[in-house]
């Protein structure tokens, strides 16, 4: 079902302004017409009994064409039925008036999830009863349906990523409603609609990835092993995560605009081990590192030795020398000097 925008005209406050003096005209009427009354309490007369009559009525039903009174704020739209019928949709700010006998129709008007529209919403109910007050909004929530960009903030979850590993992830997405008769009419609430949607492409995603770079992993599908991660490539996952997302939602006139990896990390119950094993590789990268400084500056001191002439050395002295260097300089403690006054033997 396509969309169709109602060109009603902005005429709700000329319409007011006409009820309430239909109103006034209404109350003179009763009033014209219960004076004429005789004294002895007798019927009316004939010349007061029709203005009493057509005041008493309109007093009665006057309200109904007030149900036809519509005012939108800016980023706001009505989906309006006639006896279960689309009849349009109203956007736009402004003071409107429709048929009286239109009914507004969201499915997902008390829905509540954790995005940035329901979080103040649901502040509201606490405010009102520190103030002593009732929340009138929770019990009759709003039809409207807001056009502007809300961030769902989706619960974390669990995830086993490419490898197996358990990790526990969570996205906030950035997301806005474009058709309002896809949103209310294809999909039975489009908030749940879209949260469920977003698990589901998280675990899509997630799962073609492994939480750091591991060796012979293709996570682009090409058949190429690449270097592709969760924790390095989040730009890219997100990205991923969007366009799934999107694909998903389209039916339901809901664009997603971003999506953004909020948390990320391994699952408790293996979060020690993977510490100690990331431990694990960055000291040996450390000692990798080490050792190759300390090879290039002992290879250094022999050019400079045999340059210079400053000793002879014959193989056995330079074995010596070697391994003096290496254990000074790969030590994790500071060297303690033996100064020798004799033979070098």
């Amino acid at each position: 079902m396509n969309e169709k925008i109602l060109k009603t005209k902005k005429n709700g406050m000329a319409v007011l302004l006409l009820l309430l003096l239909l109103y006034g005209a209404a109350i003179a009427a009763i009033v014209f017409g219960a004076i004429g009354m005789d004294g002895d309490g007798d019927t009316p007369q004939a010349i007061h009994l029709i203005p009493f009559i057509c005041g008493l009525v309109w007093v009665c039903i006057g309200w109904i064409p007030m149900i036809g009174l519509k005012v939108l704020k800016p980023q706001e739209a009505l989906v309006l039925t006639l006896f279960g019928k689309y009849v349009g949709t109203l956007k736009g700010d402004g003071f409107y008036f429709v048929n009286p006998f239109c009914t507004a129709f969201n499915p997902a008007a008390g829905t509540k999830l954790r995005q940035s529209g329901d979080v103040a919403a649901d502040t509201a109910p606490v405010a009102a009863a520190a103030a002593g007050k009732a929340d009138v909004n929770l019990q009759f929530p709003s039809k409207k349906i807001s056009l502007k960009i809300m961030t769902l903030n989706n619960n974390r979850q669990k995830i086993n990523d490419c490898l197996g590993n358990p990790i526990e992830i969570g996205i906030a997405v950035m997301w806005r409603v474009t058709d309002t008769a896809k949103a209310v009419f294809n999909v039975d609430n489009y908030k749940e609609y879209l949260s469920l949607q977003c698990d589901s492409a998280l675990r899509n995603i997630v799962r073609l990835y492994p939480y750091d770079v591991a060796p012979n992993v293709d996570t682009t599908g090409d058949g190429i092993a690449d270097e592709g991660s969760l924790r390095g490539s989040s730009e890219i996952v997100a990205a991923r995560i969007r366009d799934e997302i999107q694909q998903k939602v389209e039916n339901a006139g809901i664009e997603i605009v971003e999506a953004r990896i909020t948390y990320l990390a391994y699952a408790p119950e293996i979060a020690a081990v993977m510490l100690q094993r990331q431990q694990a590789s960055a000291i040996i990268d450390a000692r990798k590192m080490i050792v190759d400084g300390a090879v290039g500056m002992v290879e250094m001191a022999l050019e400079r030795l045999n340059e210079n002439k400053t000793v002879e050395l014959d193989e056995e002295r330079k074995a010596a020398m070697v391994s003096n260097l290496l254990v000074v300089l790969c030590g994790n403690h500071d060297a303690q000097p033996v100064v020798n006054s004799g033979s070098l033997y």
